[in-house]
């Protein structure tokens, strides 16, 4: 039996009634439900009394240091079998990881960590190195994002990951780490005996300085699938050398997450031999780069070749317009592979949607997702749009916000909605204006077809 609720404030008669429900769960999820230190006493003696629970999310709740205090007490018990424990935004200070290190050390059930977003910083995070440490900690995935780290952590983490061959992901996000250390970081990842499978390493001070080093577990480490460098500047000299690691026979990458990275056109060639090539990449992002058109055109014809096994492409806000629109269409209409495209925010009007439109329609295409959110359009553009929404029976979710579609548009919108063939399941509408007329026609839609969410 599972408990899964968000955002609900707490009355102390709600709070007892799910206390009675909880004694039964194999799973525990209450994310934002205005928990304190004083709720982690009566989940301590659940813990205790219910051996079945294997996940425990309390994320965005003031717990504070004193309520992991209490929970850690139920985690330390014998018959405690927890797998999984999520403490994401609890308020937590390097107190708290003293506690845990216990855990850690003692708690060979537990496999997932997710602690970020928890002013830890690198004291802290040192003790809960020293538990992973300990031969009992089985830890498969650790997640320690805006723990306010600094490039003093790598060396208790390297040597935490030396004797860990269990740990499987590692994600350090949104800490100022540096160049240096993330060199370190590398070194150990390559020596390490661990099979790493994900590495997070978003807002992490990286230049191309580090690339070569990355490039090194890519090219060392065959299991790892999903790496993310987004909102770190290393340019297109960076991701020349990632490339060398990510086209090297022993990579095996699926995901790879390259965001806000200084990217441009110059790029697009590598990116392109990669996609052509790496027959296990399958989905890449790209949001935030100032591609353009010429480097669109590149990554299309690479999408075109047979090898490539591209599922999902996200190329927001990277200084498109009309003029690739003929390119996405061809690749669309002969891509079998492609089933999310994130193309919004780029300039495409109306002529290039309706150029991408032809694409779409194409039997090849088995697009299921589509952003066009903020593209430049108007309502000249949604009678192609609704063709392809009731034509298309593999598309489920559309999202159309921050367009000028008005009431001409959208109700062009609402009567493909309408039609039995359409299998848009998630429609997604924010910042449109439409009058109360055309709000009631959507309101009455969800009525008459529960299947399909308007998000506005």
């Amino acid at each position: 039996m599972e408990l899964d609720i968000q955002c609900e404030e707490m009355s102390p008669s709600r709070w007892a009634e799910l206390l009675s429900t909880m004694k039964s769960c194999k799973t525990i999820r209450l994310d934002d439900c205005n928990l304190s230190s004083s709720s982690c006493e009566d989940l301590c003696s659940i813990i205790n009394m219910n051996p079945s629970l294997t996940e425990l999310k309390l994320n965005n709740n003031e717990l504070g240091d004193e309520g992991i205090e209490y929970l850690c007490k139920g985690l330390l018990m014998p018959s405690c079998s927890l797998q999984k424990l999520w403490l994401q935004n609890c308020n937590l200070t390097s107190a708290s990881c003293e506690t845990l290190r216990s855990v850690l050390s003692a708690q060979p059930s537990l496999t997932e960590l997710h602690v970020g977003d928890n002013k830890l910083g690198t004291a802290g995070v040192k003790v809960l190195c020293q538990g992973m440490m300990n031969p009992n900690c089985k830890l498969q995935k650790l997640q320690l994002e805006y723990c306010e780290l600094t490039a003093d952590i790598v060396e208790p983490l390297n040597a935490a990951l030396q004797s860990k061959p269990t740990l499987k992901e590692l994600s350090l996000s949104n800490n100022t780490l540096g160049d240096t250390a993330v060199k370190q970081l590398c070194w150990g990842l390559v020596e390490a005996s661990c099979n790493l499978e994900l590495l997070h390493l978003e807002n992490c001070g990286i230049t191309s300085d580090s690339c070569r080093e990355i490039s090194a577990v890519l090219s060392n480490k065959s299991s790892l699938l999903d790496l993310s460098v987004g909102d770190n500047k290393i340019g297109d000299s960076g991701l020349a050398l990632l490339c060398q690691g990510l086209m090297h026979p022993n990579c095996k990458i699926q995901k790879l997450w390259l965001w806000d990275c200084d990217l441009t056109s110059a790029s697009c060639k590598d990116l392109s031999r990669l996609i052509s090539t790496k027959e296990t990449l399958t989905e890449i992002s790209l949001i935030d780069n100032n591609l353009r058109d010429s480097g669109m055109e590149m990554l299309c014809q690479a999408l075109k070749d047979p090898k490539s096994k591209l599922q999902e492409l996200w190329v927001r806000e990277c200084g498109l317009t009309t003029a690739c629109c003929k390119a996405v269409s061809s690749t669309l209409s002969v891509n079998k592979h492609l089933k999310v495209l994130h193309i919004g925010e780029n300039k495409l009007g109306d002529a290039g949607v309706e150029l991408m439109c032809e694409g779409l329609l194409h039997p090849n295409c088995n697009i299921q997702s589509l952003w066009l959110g903020n593209c430049d359009l108007t309502a000249a553009c949604c009678a192609t749009l609704a063709t392809v929404m009731a034509t298309k029976q593999c598309l489920t979710e559309l999202d159309l916000s921050y367009n000028s579609l008005e009431d001409e548009g959208i109700r062009k919108i609402c009567e493909a909605l309408r039609n039995p063939s359409c299998n848009v399941q998630q429609l997604i509408l924010y910042d449109i204006f439409w009058s109360s007329e055309v709000d009631d026609e959507l309101r009455a839609l969800e009525e008459s077809k529960p299947e399909v969410k308007i998000i506005s």
